[in-house]
């Protein structure tokens, strides 16, 4: 005798909602109480490893997380880009403000659009660049970067940078001029931007080190909502512009920290769907 197809379905729901109850508490059990006791690991620049990685507005309103590292001098960092086909965003102004309304309106390009301000410790960005990712300025990849250590562990400066999708255009509820929203999964912007600079091969190797920590429900000063893993990914980049022979591979971090990190991008996936 066959088994009625609403208990089935029944079946599959509460096994569904176990595995996903079982993710959680697994995620939390990892992210709350293992990696704590066990979270000072080692990390390539240990003078990184007390600031807090987080950036804010003008206001002091917390911002967008920093996610993103590179080892290199500010020429090495520039082609970098370059070469990895960015752009380095125009200052904020009015002329430039009227340009990305216009290239926004008008679905033209904008390479070089501006990105809006934000601070780290105290200090305005000290670069910006950007990717478009359509027709206008509208939709792009970008990042701020900030010199954090004048002289690394290879006596190279260090450069601690975040890295967003910008998602589409609003007006800042601060300022009332163009800003962008975020897109949430900050991690895969993160990614993507190292990733391409060591398809460019401009780097030549890749470590972890801790951030901001795992992170749920984090909002930029806009009220964008974003989620991370809480890692940074630090590529050392090629001096002078020499291209590297090969790619470079990304150092494994601690297991317990791909440990923490496969329950959490697992936890997204299972909340995304």
């Amino acid at each position: 005798m066959s088994e009625p197809t609403g208990t089935r379905e029944g079946r599959r729901k509460r096994r569904a909602a176990k595995l996903l109850a079982a993710t959680l508490i697994l995620y939390l059990g990892v992210s709350y109480l293992i990696l704590p006791a066990v979270w000072k690991r080692i990390e390539r620049e240990p003078e990184l490893s007390a600031r807090t990685m987080l950036t804010a507005n003008a206001q002091g309103i917390p911002g967008d997380p920093i996610n993103v590292g590179l080892i290199g001098t500010r020429d090495d960092v520039v082609r970098a880009f370059h070469a990895a086909g960015w752009y380095p965003a125009d200052p904020v102004t009015l002329r430039t403000s009227l340009e990305i309304i216009g290239s926004v309106l008008l679905d033209r390009p904008y390479k070089t659009a501006p990105v809006s301000p934000l601070y780290f410790e105290g200090r305005r960005e000290d670069l910006a660049f950007e990717k478009p990712a359509g027709a206008s300025a509208d939709r792009r990849e970008h990042v701020r970067l900030w010199q954090a250590l004048a002289n690394g562990t290879d006596a190279r400066p260090v450069w601690l940078g975040s890295a967003t999708f910008d998602s589409g255009v609003t007006l800042s509820r601060d300022t009332g001029q163009v800003t962008h929203r975020i897109a949430p999964a900050v991690d895969e912007e993160r990614n993507r931007l190292v990733e391409g600079l060591n398809s460019a091969r401009m780097v030549v190797s890749i470590d972890q080190m801790k951030g901001i920590g795992p992170t749920l429900t984090g909002r930029n000063a806009e009220g964008d909502p974003y989620y991370s893993d809480g890692e940074i990914w630090i590529a050392r980049l090629v001096m002078a512009g020499s291209e590297a022979a090969k790619p470079a591979e990304i150092t494994a971090p601690p297991s317990l920290i791909q440990l923490k990190d496969a329950a959490f991008s697992l936890g997204t996936r299972l909340f995304a769907d």
